[in-house]
């Protein structure tokens, strides 16, 4: 009889993923895996970049792209010589075949005079690429990978929230506020005169507002997390008090109104979900976070009466409603100003605007993301918006399920999270946007193979 070698690794990996909700991590788990370095270096350098191009030089934009991209295409390659993505047959097989439409498209847009192979290539690194570092990520990672990403999350939070909070402080000139190639305050954005719209590390204010609705959930997940000690309970009040502050003076309406919506979605949540005899707690968990924000709310009231004076003008100058339906569906202009065969996939992007002009000031075709999206490849942009409604769709549901099971709001709050970034966040516009989309797809993906994920776990799991 020929004799089987007995891989412990592969034996634990092939378990986690039959098991529907893992109770605890064998030990072999509790180191980082190769998958979780390399998803850890890219989310540090997503974060991290835009201080160096602001604060150091601006000549480090490309390089710095270059290298996440590369450990990001590191991951997917580790994930395919692994197997790992077998875990995830169908997803895989779904964005095999919708990458062979996008390419196709690509070069059909080239033979048609639309597009070329410059922008097409900084097309597919933008619809693709981050998707694929998604997908790599959610089937190569272990549960200790998952849980020291939101470890990491909340660390960079917690750096970024002082920041912030310096920088709402200091006038738009100030060396924090202002690039280090710009003349003083020229350039930086402000909520009112004299008040700056703060970006924390990144160089850009969209990118901060996206940031903090990507750590929102994991914040609500420490909060509703199991503690066993002190140091856990205020681990989570410190991770709750630096998102409301970073909220707070961000000046940015995104972020205020995606940071309402998930916290509002993790009262109700905490409530609903919870099991009849720990409602009485959870009703006390949920007043409890109700007093701590209003108490950070009255001590930064003049940032409040900022980001109202911010609101009110903004409505003076355009409807709500229909900026919410704009940033969903794009500008009315798109829809008639886009050719059926689109203006070529990457021809909207900062990057390709970069490398035409030298400068990425602006986005050449649209400000929206669903208009970018038309604009840039037609027809095929309308599957893309479709795709995008059945995966938010699909994720929402399944959350809904796992929470009901795990007694926990985490999962519905991780894809209520996820649909906003999906519908909203400038993906195949902005690097950084781009870049922390795939962040957080990886986190809602993993959630369904680690639904019973403890951010505190028991100090046995760890040795």
């Amino acid at each position: 009889m020929q004799r089987r070698h007995f891989h412990p690794t592969k034996q634990f990996m092939s378990v986690v993923a039959a098991t529907p909700f893992p109770t605890r991590a064998p030990s072999r788990s509790s180191s980082l895996s190769r998958a979780g370095y390399l998803f850890l270096a890219v989310f540090f350098i997503l974060v991290f970049e835009g201080a160096i191009r602001k604060w150091v030089t601006s000549a480090s934009t490309l390089p710095l792209i270059l290298l996440r991209d590369l450990l990001a295409l590191g991951l997917v390659l580790y994930a395919v010589s692994t197997g790992a993505l077998k875990r995830q047959k169908g997803i895989v097989a779904a964005l095999l075949v919708w990458s062979c439409i996008v390419l196709a498209w690509g070069l059909f847009q080239l033979v048609v005079g639309q597009s070329s192979p410059l922008v097409l290539i900084i097309g597919l690194r933008f619809w693709l690429l981050y998707t694929w570092f998604a997908v790599a990520a959610a089937c190569a990672m272990n549960e200790s990978d998952y849980r020291a990403s939101m470890y990491a999350a909340i660390g960079m939070l917690l750096v970024m929230a002082p920041l912030a909070v310096l920088q709402h402080n200091l006038p738009p000139g100030a060396r924090i506020n202002a690039q280090i190639d710009g003349d003083g305050d020229e350039g930086v954005f402000v909520v009112v005169v004299g008040v700056v719209r703060t970006t924390g590390t990144f160089s850009f204010t969209s990118a901060y507002a996206v940031f903090l609705t990507l750590v929102a959930p994991v914040v609500f997940g420490f909060l509703s997390a199991r503690k066993r000690g002190i140091r856990q309970v205020a681990f989570a009040l410190a991770a709750f008090g630096a998102f409301a502050v970073g909220a707070l003076v961000s000046g940015s309406r995104t972020a205020v109104i995606s940071g309402g919506l998930l916290f509002i979605t993790y009262l109700v949540g905490r409530l609903l979900f919870s099991k009849m005899k720990k409602k009485p707690a959870a009703a006390a968990a949920v007043a409890a976070a109700i007093v701590l924000f209003g108490l950070f709310a009255l001590f930064f009231q003049d940032a409040i009466e900022v980001t109202q004076t911010r609101f009110a003008q903004a409505a003076a100058a355009e409807d709500l409603g229909g900026r919410i339906f704009t940033v969903l569906f794009g500008e009315a202009g798109a829809w008639d100003a886009a050719p059926w065969t689109g203006f070529g996939i990457g021809f909207g992007s900062n990057l390709a605007t970069y490398v035409r002009t030298g400068s990425a000031d602006v986005f050449s075709l649209a400000e929206t993301e669903g208009a970018r999206i038309l604009m840039e490849a037609g027809i095929v942009g309308f599957l893309y918006l479709a795709l995008k409604l059945v995966f938010v769709a699909y994720g929402i549901l399944k959350s809904v399920r796992i929470s009901a099971r795990t007694n926990s709001p985490f999962p519905l709050i991780v894809w209520v999270s996820t649909a906003i970034a999906v519908a909203t966040w400038p993906s195949i516009g902005q690097l950084s946007g781009n870049g922390l989309l795939g962040v957080m797809m990886a986190f809602a993906l993993l959630l369904f193979r680690f639904p019973r994920l403890e951010l505190f776990p028991p100090r046995a799991s760890r040795t």
